[in-house]
């Protein structure tokens, strides 16, 4: 078998292990360098560039980013199989940044997995040709999909680029019934937080084909110090945190109106 796939090259700037976020069960979450969007909380600054970077972390400088190909990253992910096994379906997701904009060592990220018996998932905006979709689609078990806002031009105000393409892709996914597709929604204050905003976003997830749920991401400030330590201002240090109560509230808002299942967190 031609296994040349193996040393395909990407460029990434950390690995997660025993994480039980972005994906069902126990993940290694392997973060991309580079990314199309430029959304104003984005709590992984260092993810945005594809280029390698120098991030004050502690009062040290850190190189932030690396060269690796695809057997050296599955040498780290293989280790954690028995916890995947004994998690209920956890496996490898890939993250950023935005994996799409390194689509040959996602595809290939994916195809190694998969022929190692590994899950796959993908946290992604989908903002990219269909093609790069397309090709990762047989080697994948599920699609983390974030959907930020329904309004195009509120949405390229706040990440720099318009919805309309992400729009297209989410239902062309779910149309390819080929993996299992969740929607996300970081909820920012300010931004999408509305109750017409977010029941605008669930409507439409509501009738994409196959998808039963919705994640509700409450906006937090984790990555404000990556932002200084990159020499860079964070533009939403006046954002308040959401209201506990006001989430739930918009919890109860989707699943009263419409047949999916809302969860507070990823």
């Amino acid at each position: 078998m031609n296994r040349d796939y193996l040393k395909t090259r990407g460029r990434i700037f950390d690995i997660q292990r025993y994480s039980i976020h972005d994906g069902q069960g126990i993940r290694t979450i392997v973060f991309l360098k580079g990314c199309f969007l430029r959304c104003r909380w984005c709590c992984n600054p260092e993810s945005q560039s594809r280029e390698i970077e120098t991030m004050i972390v502690a009062g040290k400088k850190k190189v932030i980013g690396r060269d690796v190909t695809v057997e050296e990253v599955m040498e780290t992910v293989v280790k954690d199989r028995i916890y995947y096994r004994t998690s209920g379906g956890g496996g490898l997701t890939l993250s950023g940044g935005e994996s799409l904009c390194q689509p040959e060592f996602t595809r290939d990220m994916f195809r190694a997995a998969k022929e190692t018996g590994i899950s796959t998932a993908l946290e992604s905006t989908a903002y990219s040709d269909y093609d790069r979709i397309e090709a990762i689609l047989p080697y994948l078990d599920q699609y983390l999909l974030d959907i930020k806002h329904m309004d195009s031009a509120k949405h390229k105000e706040y990440t720099g680029v318009a919805n309309e393409r992400i729009l297209a892709n989410a239902r062309r996914i779910a149309a390819s019934g080929q993996t299992r597709l969740s929607i996300r929604v970081p909820t920012v204050p300010g931004f999408n937080d509305r109750p017409e905003e977010i029941l605008a976003i669930a409507r439409f997830a509501d009738q994409l084909p196959g998808v039963k749920t919705i994640h509700l991401l409450p906006y937090h400030r984790l990555g404000q110090d990556k932002y200084d330590g990159l020499g860079r201002d964070y533009g939403m240090k006046e954002t308040p945190l959401p209201d506990g109560e006001k989430m739930q509230t918009l919890a109860r808002l989707v699943r009263e109106n419409t047949s999916l299942e809302c969860r507070i967190g990823g």
